[in-house]
Formats: C-alpha cells, sequence, structure tokens
C-alpha cells in the first residue's frame, strides 16, 4: 500500500525540504501551514513561502488558524490515516491528542542541536551566544516542547560573518538532504531515537525587538554576535539624537577612544574590551538600506561623536 506523508510547515527555511520531498518522491498528501497573513496596512493578504510552493506542485494545502480544540482538523487527519507527519517551523504546537493520528507519529527537523536551543528561536540564539557550531536535530515530537528523543544530528560550522539568513540556508539545505534517508529508515522501523539529556537543555526563547539595542560597552565580538544574529529583522540598532539606526552588516575593528564614541569618518565606533565596530551597511529609521559609503554623505553622525547608551 502506498505510504501518506503529511508536511507541516511555514517559512522559507522549510521550502527547500518540501521540494526535496517531493522531488525524491515521497508521497507528500497534504502540506499544513499558518494562514495566510494581512501586510501593507490590511491592503494585501501575503501567504507564506511553503504555500506558495506547495500549490505550484499541486499539493493539498490545509491552513488553519490553530490546531488546538480544532475538532474539524482532527477528523481530517484521523481520516487521512497518514504514515507520518514531518514538520519543520511550522509556527504551531501540535496538541498531544494529534500525535497519535499517523501510524510512525511525528517527526520534526529543529534548527540546533538539542538539547541545546530548544525553542522558537535557535540560529538567532546560536549566533548571538557566539557559538562555534550548530546544526539540525530530527526528533520525534512528543508532548512537551523539542523534548522528544532524537534520531540523528548534523552539524555545521559558524563563521564570525555569518548572519541569520547565511546560516538558515544552510541549516535548510542540510536538512533538505538527510531527512530522506531518515524518513526511510523511520517508515521502514530501522530508525534508533535516544532521548536528550534534559540536564543539558538550553531554551531559545522568542526574540524581542528590545533585544536589538546595542551597548557599546559589550565586546565587539557580542555586538557583531547582535548584529548578524538579528538580521534581517528585529535587527541590532542604536539612538542618536532622537532617532534610530539600524546596522545590517559590520566587522569587528582595533580603534581606540571612548565608549560609543564614532573614530572615523566611515563610522568606526569604538565599543568594549579596547575594541571597535566598523558599520558596513546601515539603515536610518523610515530609510532604505545604505551602504556606509552613501549613509555618511549626508549623516548627522560625524567623526567624534558619542553614542549614548540610550
Amino acid at each position: 500500500m502506498p505510504k501518506k506523508i503529511i508536511f507541516m510547515g511555514t517559512p522559507m527555511f522549510s521550502v527547500q525540504i518540501l521540494k526535496s520531498l517531493y522531488q525524491n518522491g515521497f508521497p507528500v498528501t497534504t502540506v499544513y501551514c499558518q494562514p495566510p497573513q494581512r501586510s501593507n496596512r490590511g491592503q494585501k493578504i501575503t501567504t507564506s513561502p511553503v504555500q506558495n510552493i506547495a500549490e505550484i506542485l499541486n499539493l493539498e494545502v490545509r491552513t488553519p488558524k490553530k490546531l488546538k480544540n480544532n475538532k474539524e482538523e482532527y477528523e481530517f487527519l484521523k481520516n487521512l490515516d497518514a504514515d507520518i507527519a514531518v514538520t519543520c517551523a511550522y509556527g504551531q504546537l501540535i496538541p498531544k491528542e494529534f500525535l497519535e493520528l499517523t501510524k510512525k507519529g511525528f517527526i520534526n527537523i529543529h534548527a540546533s542541536l538539542l538539547p541545546r536551543w530548544r525553542g522558537a528561536a535557535p540560529i538567532q540564539r546560536s549566533i548571538m551566544n557566539l557559538d562555534k557550531e550548530t546544526g539540525i536535530s530530527i526528533m520525534k515530537i512528543v508532548e512537551k516542547l523539542d523534548t522528544g528523543p532524537v534520531c540523528n544530528t548534523y552539524r555545521i560550522k559558524i563563521n564570525q560573518n555569518d548572519n541569520f539568513n547565511d546560516i538558515s540556508e544552510k541549516l535548510s539545505h542540510l536538512a533538505s538532504e538527510k531527512i530522506l534517508d531518515n524518513l526511510d529508515m523511520i517508515l521502514n522501523g530501522e530508525a534508533k531515537f535516544l532521548e536528550q539529556d534534559h540536564s543539558k537543555a538550553t531554551y531559545a526563547e522568542k526574540i524581542l525587538k528590545s533585544e536589538g539595542f546595542i551597548d557599546w560597552t559589550d565586546s565587539a565580538d557580542k555586538i557583531l554576535g547582535k548584529i548578524n544574529g538579528l538580521f534581517p529583522s528585529p535587527g541590532a540598532f542604536f539612538n542618536f539624537s532622537g532617532e534610530r539606526y539600524k546596522i545590517l552588516n559590520a566587522e569587528i575593528g582595533n580603534g581606540i577612544g571612548k565608549i560609543g564614541e564614532v573614530i572615523s569618518d566611515r563610522l568606526e565606533i569604538v565599543c568594549g574590551k579596547n575594541q571597535s565596530i566598523k558599520i558596513l551597511e546601515i539603515q536610518r529609521e523610515g530609510k532604505k538600506v545604505q551602504k556606509i559609503g552613501e549613509f555618511i554623505l549626508g549623516s548627522q553622525i560625524k567623526k567624534g561623536s558619542i553614542l549614548a547608551n540610550v
């Protein structure tokens, strides 16, 4: 009897994985993703990247606002009688009663080396924490978030200049390759799942916009980690003369001066540990992103300015 696979994902990170399953002959019958969102002040409805690709592939798409206490979706999945569900950045918790609706359970591709960085923002947290490596974990979903047994983990290095988009793309590509063999093993009953060491768990809490504020007393490494981890949104920022400036790209310098002092015409700023940050791309609030050479032509931030921690 042919297998039936459910796929659940929403952002661009999940697109390569769905395409890989489809292109390699895995019978994805139904795709779940978050419902379309209103954008541009509510004038335009935007569908998710996964919904877009699923419709191109002529796959059935379902976009319930929530699964919890959703009798219609429960009955649909029950009647579908699928063999397995693969989730990746779906954006909703899978209710406990749903987990028994497929023969092989629900398998999740999580973007960290579990038990490190369980939760909503593992890529951002790993970069902001200056981790030297990260990866993906292929795990079984249980009732409690990201605590289920793990089938396999795969690692990549985090380089100093890697930002969120860079790592996300690398992990998505890695996952799109590794899920194929793992799914075969799971469906054939050959996979081995090992319990996580819960004593070593760390949590990747949801990112708050306020976390983007730059404290110039921090080391250059820490500031660069914040810039890269929060790229492109919500972004790392500082305030000057009542306006907010978001830094999108920077590198570490070795300039000397007062903390927060602008020591060059090209916006090199002194930070903690006798280091500095050289801004390469910046965005003034309400304006377009600019390379530093273009930005300084009309900027009020000059050599000798002090960027206070407020």
